[in-house]
């Protein structure tokens, strides 16, 4: 929830173009190889979630931004404590020039 959450948070903010995916297969959307090459920068929510994009696409994460929020998986969709704290990562992260 914490990644869709995001993308309905930043699908309409101009600075950005977002998708969203899961690393668990029983995810609506889930992350692919043309997902992470389609973006210019990743934003994960755990280090388990960095960790897999090693794993599964190293010559991916040795090329690309990836930014971990450290956002545990503890809120439900649209929470309004979720999106203060994605709304508070996520603009520290963009203003310091990580993405």
């Amino acid at each position: 929830m914490r990644s869709a959450t995001a993308h309905t948070i930043y699908a309409d903010d101009a600075r950005f173009e977002v998708l969203s995916a899961g690393t668990d297969q029983s995810a609506k959307v889930v992350l692919s190889e043309d997902l992470l090459n389609w973006a210019d920068a990743i934003v994960v929510m755990e280090k388990e979630h960095r960790n897999f994009i090693r794993k599964h696409y190293f010559h991916i994460y040795n090329n690309k931004k990836i930014v971990c929020l450290y956002i545990p998986d503890d809120f439900d969709y649209m929470q309004e404590e979720l999106i203060f704290i994605l709304k508070d990562k996520f603009e520290d992260v963009w203003q310091r020039g990580l993405l």
